[in-house]
């Protein structure tokens, strides 16, 4: 397995209520979010979305989609949501928010192993391929979430 740590910051000028309930509601992510083909609960979590369980289905760049199930394993409101991811990908995502006068920020780490054979394979050579890749796809999500909010993508 391929091991990987990925960190993406967006910086919004937008409301952190307004950012924080379009993340949390990744349900509404193919609306917004290009390469995120679908979004399908699995299993439903507390009010919060405490141990929700969802398979997301991101279509990449390239020419491969990659499909993986989620559960929400902590939400603090307003800053931060962790989640394990199993499937063709194992792993912890955790969505950070900060705010302050103007912006928004949101910091999502992402430390995952692939478990497609083909990616293991060929990891050693096309490790800067995969990385600029999941940079395009997170690209698209910030620049899709800004949009949806009628703000700028600052950073």
């Amino acid at each position: 397995m391929a091991n990987y740590n990925f960190v993406t910051i967006w910086k919004l000028n937008a409301p952190l209520e307004r950012v924080w309930a379009e993340i949390e509601e990744t349900d509404q992510w193919p609306e917004w979010w290009k390469g995120v083909v679908e979004v399908a609960e699995l299993e439903k979590g507390d009010r919060f979305g405490l141990g929700s369980v969802r398979r997301f289905t991101f279509k990449s760049a390239l020419p491969y989609s990659l499909s993986f199930q989620s559960k929400v394993v902590a939400v603090e409101m307003h800053k931060r949501i962790e989640g394990i991811a199993f499937g063709e990908l194992d792993g912890v995502g955790v969505w950070h928010f900060t705010a302050d006068a103007q912006h928004t920020i949101v910091k999502y780490n992402w430390t995952v192993k692939t478990n497609k054979w083909w990616m293991n394979l060929l990891s050693p050579m096309a490790r800067p391929v995969f990385e600029w890749n999941h940079d395009v796809i997170m690209k698209w999500g910030g620049l899709g979430l800004a949009q949806r909010l009628g703000c700028s993508l600052v950073a």
